[in-house]
């Protein structure tokens, strides 16, 4: 799993099993285009809340801007990390389960008022990343200009695959 410097990490990509990183790698991989520091963790709610807790509450001491929480089933990490810290949280849904991935969708989105989880669609790590950049990018030029540099390539791209 890849960790940047913890003096440099910008964003906290979670998952509640070892079983969950290959859809969650996608989530890296976009941060890593786009040049933005992440740390890539298993942590499970469910198992080790207090580390969850404890995770959550030193988050933006470190430096961390923005956290991504990828589980499936009763997907509760991404309630528990906004449950510790104001920083944004992104929920990622994961499929896996018999029902698809809808328990863990439902579980993500359910957050009840004061306690706010963005939830991306099942298995939408990338998008969760994309969101993340977004965020930081309102207070970073240089990264609004990746964000939009990318965005275009990945236009152009489809334009001229549409093209041929």
């Amino acid at each position: 799993m890849a960790t940047a410097s913890n003096k440099s990490v910008k964003v906290g990509v979670l998952m509640g099993s070892q079983s969950d990183l290959a859809k969650m790698e996608k989530a890296a991989e976009v941060l890593k285009a786009l040049g933005i520091p992440h740390e890539v963790k298993v942590i499970s709610a469910h198992r080790l809340p207090d580390r969850v807790a404890e995770y959550a509450k030193g988050a933006e001491d470190r430096g961390i801007h923005v956290l991504i929480a990828g589980a499936g089933m009763a997907n509760h990490l991404a309630g528990v990390l906004a449950a510790h810290t104001t920083l944004p949280v992104i929920g990622v849904p994961l499929s896996g389960s018999a029902l698809g991935g809808v328990d863990a969708l439902y579980s993500t989105v359910q957050m009840p008022r004061g306690v706010p989880v963005a939830t991306v669609a099942v298995d939408g790590a990338a998008n969760a990343a994309y969101l993340a950049a977004e965020i930081l990018a309102l207070a970073d030029a240089a990264l609004r200009g990746r964000l939009k540099k990318h965005r275009q390539a990945e236009r152009n791209k489809l334009e001229s695959t549409l093209a041929e």
